[in-house]
Order: structure tokens, then sequence, then C-alpha cells
């Protein structure tokens, strides 16, 4: 009898020490306060729309951390140098890569980069869509006058864009795609760049996002025909751009997020703070509300699963028009991109 007592009270004893053990063994995750400044990477030239909403948010973030930022553009290979940069560093929390989701998420596809979405956490913060406009000395008045012309001069329509896995060249391919038309792109390091070359002759027209255009748009140096995503745009200083579902009820869109990315394997107390600004700051940021309203932007700030979520639609739509115009280099579907 005793003895089954003594051996109860050792199993008992035995428990509670392993409970204790087991408590001590998984502390709560500690806060984490930066000791160095962080580095952003924009994988694009200076001034255009990626450029413009990560320096935003590098000021609120600032406040959030007490901690300086500092943003490094790295354009080239249209967006793969500056994202690879961020790749290659070290993962200690210092490094963080930024632009469109659908870029981040489609690499693998075009065969720039080795990484898809899964290797990121997204932090996104504003819907950027684009609008295709046209140098304000061409003849094209409507969007119904400018497709035409695309489909009786195959290739004789040039396009400025960003590039092939930009959203001004997503924009070329799903155009191309939805209405049956062959245009010209030529390429620019950058959104801004893109832009200024449309506005000054370089190209007829071009598919930049609202943000790269908006100051040539106000200069009434570009004539915006439409936006290409599901709703109309209005434009402090302008008016308002009207979707072109409205001409073309049956155009596939889908919403372009931009916003901050960091690898997924850096130290987990990093990505748990960031999450904390991101919901708490950035969600209630009067800054970004106002960039939207001057830059024809969205406020749209998520993160986490909600993030992945919401961006996997455009990614969906670039990366099999990629597949669709000849120049995916992989099958979507391998590097986990569902047919949409």
């Amino acid at each position: 009898m005793l003895r089954d007592t003594l051996r109860k009270a050792g199993i008992a004893a035995g428990m509670a020490l392993g409970a204790a053990t087991l408590t001590v063994s998984t502390p709560a995750l500690a806060e984490w306060k930066p000791t160095k400044p962080i580095t952003i990477v924009v994988p694009w030239g200076a001034g255009g729309s990626t450029d413009q909403i990560v320096r935003l948010l590098a000021v609120e973030l600032e406040k959030a951390l007490g901690q300086t930022f500092v943003v490094v553009n790295q354009p080239g290979a249209q967006g793969a140098i500056g994202t690879k940069s961020v790749l290659d560093a070290p993962r200690d929390g210092y490094t963080w890569a930024s632009g469109a989701a659908k870029d981040i998420g489609t690499y693998a596809v075009t065969g720039l980069v080795d990484t898809k979405l899964a290797d990121w956490n997204l932090y996104l913060a504003v819907i950027n869509t684009s609008v295709l406009s046209v140098n304000a000395n061409s003849p094209y008045q409507t969007v119904e006058e400018l497709v035409e012309a695309m489909r009786e001069r195959p290739g004789a329509i040039t396009v400025a864009t960003a590039g092939v896995n930009s959203s001004g060249g997503a924009a070329v391919a799903a155009l191309s795609n939805a209405l049956n038309v062959e245009v010209r792109q030529v390429t620019y390091d950058g959104g801004n760049p893109a832009s200024i070359a449309a506005a000054g002759g370089e190209t007829i027209a071009t598919t930049q996002l609202a943000a790269d255009q908006a100051e040539m748009i106000r200069a009434k140096r570009l004539r915006p025909l439409a936006v290409l995503g599901s709703r109309s745009l209005t434009l402090e200083g302008f008016g308002e751009i009207p979707s072109i579902t409205e001409a073309y009820p049956e155009y596939p869109v889908a919403d372009d997020y931009f916003g901050i990315f960091i690898p997924k394997d850096v130290p987990p107390e990093v990505l748990a703070k960031v999450d904390e600004i991101w919901t708490e700051q950035i969600a209630n940021s009067d800054a970004i509300r106002r960039y939207g309203t001057e830059k024809g932007a969205i406020m749209a700030v998520a993160s986490g699963e909600e993030a992945q979520k919401a961006a996997l639609p455009s990614i969906q739509k670039m990366a099999w028009s990629l597949v669709e115009s000849g120049q995916a280099k992989a099958d979507p579907a391998s590097v986990g991109i569902p047919k949409p």
C-alpha cells in the first residue's frame, strides 16, 4: 500500500515537474526592438508608384518602431534585381522587399527569380489601378477608338510600361488577351519613366498605374481613356476616369495590391511586431488615406492570411496571362498558382 502511494506521488511529482519544465521552455515571444536602420528595397526607379507608397510607409514605420528606415532603389530586370537582393541578404529582419504582390507572386513563372508567394509575409497598403492613357496630342478620344486602331494596325500602337512583369506590362497582356489586339510594348526602368515617355510622345499610350500617371494627367500631357479595373477612379485635380468595363462589360479585372514583403524565415518576433504595427498604426494612417485621394489609389491595408487571399486573384491573372501570351517559363500550377 505504502509502495503504491509513493509510486503515485512520484508520478504526480514527475508530471508537475514536466509541466513546469514545459512552461519554462516555451516563453512568450519577445517584442522586437530593432537596434539598427532597416532597409526597404524598391525594385523600381525613384518617383514611381512603388517608390511613392514605400517612402510614405517608411515614415509611418519610423514613428512606430523608433528606428530609421532606408529606402534603396534597385531597378532592373523588371524588378528582379532588387527582389533578389533581399533574398540574398541575411535573414535577420533588417532587409525588406516591396512592390506589387502580383510581381513577387509570379517571378517563378517568368523565370526571373526563384521565389514564390509562400516565401513571403505580405503587408499590403493600397490598391493601385492601371489606367490606359494616350499622349495628349494623339487623335484617340475614347478607349473604343484606340482599341479599333489596335485591331486595324496590329503591332503599330506603342505602349510604354515598366516591363513585362510590371503592372503596366500585366495590363498590356490582359488587354491583348481580353480584346484580341496586338500592340508593341516599349519598356522603361519604372512606372514614372514610362509615363513620362508616353507624355513626351515616345509612345502612343501607357498602361501604367494611376499613381505613376497622376501628374502628367493633371498637366494634360496624358489623356486617360479608361481604368483597367472594376471601378471608376476620381483623381484629384482631374475628375472621374471610367472603368473599361463600361465599354467592355466582360473585361476581366483583378485588384493590384502594393506594399512591403518580408521573407518568412526571418526571426518570428520581427513578423509579430510588424503584424501588430500593420493592424494598429498602418490601418489607421491618415497619411496613407490622403495619398490615395491625391494619387488615385485605394487604401487597402491587410496582412497575414487576409493579405495572401487578397493578392491571389491578381497573381493568378498575371501568371496565366503570361502562359497565354507565351512568356511563361514555368507552369503556374507547379509553383502554387491555380488557374482562375
